[in-house]
């Protein structure tokens, strides 16, 4: 667990997980009740949490410890990745469309890029999946592939940076959506390398394009956090334009790895599309500035319920 790679994969993971309980609420004030009342993370679905609060009730089939779409995409791409050595982009579309698609291991919410893209792989076969796969769609689950492919990159920036845009739009084939990819994977790519955190939110600037990039400007020059406010701002909905700025608020002034998911979920709405960047970015930070045990909490590892599949990929990588 000292090892930043592997923890940053595991810190995206156990983030996602950690949020299922309160995803997609979309009321501060009723999450600050619920925290008073029974905690913030690896609660039990509950839809009377959102009755009579704005928000979407998705997970009623899970229980605490499992994943969203979200953390199951990250997942596969971490057993991909130790299956093949390397990104191999038929093969992913080939498991995506196993895994997501009608008999496949998951079971839950399916988001708009998700359906999109399986509709495009189920009606033809591997040797003619188009490389461009994905749907003209610019939310979060365009960021569910980084950690495992950041942490697992040998190489240049540059490199990783084309290897990101091509698993990308597997399942966004959007500019917007490659473009958050582009700076998040920079800035991961940067904390592995032992940059402090907030230079390297900084440097990945230049990744971001004419959208993001003011966006991002704005609100690293924040002093200090307010996760609630800066959602609200923003925006707390599954478009990379409202959850990235909230990502680099988060990431830059939290004290800790417990701190930046649970001001996370504090924020509201889309917290597990958040969580998998955001879980990495500072998993890794705390990973290679303090080698002195793991940034994230035993418990919550214990609470995950993937952990052993995801240290069997650990293994084979």
């Amino acid at each position: 667990m000292k090892n930043p790679n592997t923890t940053a994969i595991l810190g995206a993971l156990v983030a996602d997980s950690a949020a299922l309980g309160l995803h997609w609420l979309y009321d501060p004030a009723r999450i600050a009740e619920i925290e008073a009342a029974r905690g913030l993370v690896f609660l039990h679905p509950d839809a009377d949490n959102y009755a009579g609060s704005k928000g979407y009730f998705a997970h009623g089939g899970k229980s605490p410890g499992d994943s969203t779409s979200y953390g199951e995409t990250c997942l596969l791409m971490l057993k991909h990745l130790a299956k093949h050595g390397k990104f191999n982009r038929v093969g992913y579309q080939t498991e995506y469309r196993a895994h997501f698609g009608p008999g496949g291991a998951f079971v839950g919410y399916i988001d708009s890029p998700t359906r999109q893209t399986l509709r495009t792989l189920l009606s033809t076969e591997p040797p003619e999946f188009p490389a461009a796969s994905g749907a003209d769609d610019d939310q979060l689950p365009a960021l569910a592939v980084l950690p495992a492919l950041v942490a697992a990159h040998i190489g240049t920036l540059d490199g990783l940076l084309g290897q990101i845009e091509e698993a990308v739009r597997v399942t966004n084939n959007n500019e917007l959506a490659v473009a958050a990819a582009r700076c998040s994977a920079a800035a991961l790519f940067e904390v592995l390398q032992g940059t402090p955190i907030g230079q390297a939110l900084a440097n990945a600037l230049p990744f971001a394009g004419d959208t993001l990039t003011p966006l991002l400007e704005e609100v690293l020059a924040l002093p200090t956090l307010d996760c609630v406010a800066v959602a609200q701002h923003f925006g707390m909905s599954c478009h990379v334009a409202e959850g990235l700025p909230v990502i680099f608020h988060i990431a830059q002034h939290a004290s800790s790895y417990r701190d930046a998911v649970e001001s996370n979920i504090r924020a509201g709405g889309d917290s597990c599309g958040r969580s998998i960047v955001l879980g990495a970015l500072v998993a890794a930070h705390a990973a290679t500035q303090n080698s002195s045990g793991s940034p994230i909490p035993l418990s919550w590892l214990a609470r995950y319920g993937k952990f052993a599949a995801a240290a069997d990929a650990f293994a084979a990588l």
